[in-house]
């Protein structure tokens, strides 16, 4: 009976937690705006799914979306692998010191570390005027407000995300098999190739799915630094909510992102499987 319950925890965990917000989110989406409380009749139609795929405003914000969420998790993983690799590879007093800095930054609020690059990145603020100061700039270079600024703001918030599945895959590697690798005749990039990408493949993907999907929807990091021009799918669901107070469409926008982010995690699943069935 107690192992029963146990193994039942997770899925009423998200039957409660998951699939019920979804079905009353999906429900809004159906629905059409009135003006009222709640803003939404009780009438079902495809209406806001139909303008929302007619208007290539919402197209282009999808995409424009999931090609930034996309470069920032690239960034993360190229800047994230060899600070893990380090990590794993350093002494076990340093392994825990430097840990502790990559964990450091969640003790501060995640707002004040934005704002804190909205000091930094201004025309007045700190790198400019360092820059200035040292002569290899005439006037300010405009970093606020700019793609430029949303991807720092993106990498620096989610590399920590990045590194630790990274290390805790890397920290687990048997150091044996690349030099036993090297030992066969393997360069030292053919056995980083051949042995260590392939074991540390569970981390990259963990890595880059807890990166990509909260910063395809991210609506602080594009609002504060990125600017009004700045329009990801996070600041248009917050503008239809909110400022248009139209619910439903705002639900059917949630709802096409939701899709959006649980097909490649389905199709990663599947490879992983069939990846562990051919490794079997």
């Amino acid at each position: 009976m107690w192992k029963k319950a146990i193994l039942a925890a997770p899925y009423l965990w998200l039957l409660l937690f998951f699939l019920a917000p979804f079905a009353i989110v999906l429900k809004i989406s159906l629905a059409d705006p009135v003006f009222g409380v709640p803003p939404y009749s009780q009438t079902a139609s495809l209406d806001n799914f139909a303008f929302l795929f007619s208007d290539k405003l919402y197209a282009v914000t999808y995409l424009r979306s999931v090609f930034m969420a996309a470069c920032a998790t690239l960034l993360c993983l190229a800047l994230g692998f060899p600070m893990a690799y380090g990590i794993a590879r350093a002494r076990r007093n340093t392994r825990s010191l430097l840990l502790l800095l990559i964990i450091l930054p969640f003790w501060i609020s995640f707002l004040l570390r934005v704002y804190a690059w909205m000091g930094l990145m201004n025309n007045y603020g700190t790198i400019n005027t360092l820059l200035l100061w040292l002569g290899v700039i005439d006037q300010p270079i405009p970093l606020m407000y700019t793609d430029f600024a949303v991807f720092v703001g993106l990498v620096y918030s989610y590399l920590p995300f990045m590194i630790l599945p990274l290390y805790a895959s890397l920290e687990r590697m048997d150091l044996d098999l690349v030099e036993a690798a090297q030992d066969l005749g393997a360069s030292r990039s053919q056995a980083f190739r051949d042995v260590t990408l392939p074991l540390a493949r569970p981390g990259v993907i963990a890595g880059c799915l807890l990166v990509f999907i909260p910063a395809i929807g991210e609506y602080v990091i594009p609002y504060l630094l990125g600017g009004p021009e700045s329009l990801l799918i996070g600041r248009v669901l917050f503008d239809e909510f909110f400022v248009n107070r139209d619910w439903p469409l705002a639900s059917a926008v949630a709802v096409v992102l939701l899709l959006l982010l649980v097909v490649p995690i389905v199709l990663l699943q599947r490879y992983q499987a069939r990846d562990q069935e051919n490794a079997a």
